[in-house]
Order: C-alpha cells, then sequence, then structure tokens
C-alpha cells in the first residue's frame, strides 16, 4: 500500500510541474513610422500574439505622444477608408498583426525627446486588466525622392 501511495505521489508531482504557467499574450516587432509633417500623425505598427487563453487589446497608451488611437484601413465602394476600432481580439495561440494597410495605431504629437532617443516606450491595455509595456522602435520619415529630372544619367536635351 505505502509503494501504490508513493509512486501516486511522485506521478502526481510530475504530472503537475510539466503543467506551468500557461502562456502570456505578449506584443512584439513594434515600430513607429514617424510622419514627416509634425500636424499629422504618425503611424504604429506591431504583432499581437494571443497566450494560451488569447485576450483582447482595448487601446494603447504612451507619455511620449498627445494621442494614440487604434484604426483599420479598408476599402469600400472602391475608395480605401479608415475607421477607429475600440478593441481587437486575439486568438488563443494565434496572431493580430498590425500592419501597413490593415490594422494600425494613429500617433499624434510624438515627443521629441522620443524622437531623438529613436524608441518610446508604449502601454498596451488589455481586457483582462493587463497592461504590456513596449519599447515601440521609432523610424524617422524617408527623404522625399529626387525629382525625375536630378536622376542620374539624365539629360535636359543637350
Amino acid at each position: 500500500m505505502r509503494a501504490s501511495f508513493a509512486l501516486f505521489t511522485l506521478a502526481a508531482s510530475a504530472t503537475l510541474s510539466a503543467c506551468g504557467d500557461p502562456a502570456p499574450t505578449y506584443i512584439d516587432q513594434a515600430w513607429i513610422r514617424l510622419s514627416p509633417n509634425k500636424e499629422t500623425p504618425s503611424a504604429g505598427y506591431f504583432v499581437a500574439h494571443g497566450g494560451d487563453a488569447g485576450g483582447q487589446l482595448r487601446g494603447v497608451l504612451t507619455d511620449y505622444a498627445l494621442k494614440v488611437e487604434m484604426h483599420e484601413s479598408m476599402t469600400e465602394n472602391g475608395m480605401m477608408t479608415m475607421k477607429p476600432i475600440d478593441h481587437v481580439d486575439i486568438p488563443a495561440k494565434g496572431e493580430v498583426a498590425f500592419a501597413p494597410g490593415g490594422k494600425h495605431l494613429m500617433i499624434w504629437g510624438v515627443n521629441d525627446t522620443a524622437i531623438s532617443r529613436g524608441k518610446m516606450q508604449m502601454t498596451f491595455l488589455m481586457a483582462n486588466g493587463d497592461r504590456l509595456l513596449v519599447d515601440t522602435v521609432i523610424r524617422k520619415p524617408e527623404p522625399a525622392a529626387a525629382p525625375a529630372a536630378a536622376k542620374a544619367g539624365e539629360h535636359d536635351g543637350h
């Protein structure tokens, strides 16, 4: 009897230790495409990964910008349009990408200190009360393309 109880206890301990904590929801690949004009919003992108239970993203905050909103781009009646969204479901063990042409963040008034550092911390608010802190890389705007006439090898009729 004692041998079977000891064997049961050993098996139960091994089973419980194999369970561990459930995988959490997390955010990665976060970056911001800085607007070339401070009067217009910048855009933010990232990938949300659902843990074992999944989750729901309810919003994003930062101390380094005036305002952050979640938006989604879509085509309606042949026209590209954008609308705000108030939450995004993240499926268990799945992912949701915020990427150009789809879901994205609109970020107004990015702080000059964050721009000079090249990153800013953002807080992702989950429906279950979790707050996910993420360092987000800031990419400065691309310089405007040179006019066609200034391209190497082109001449103006001479």
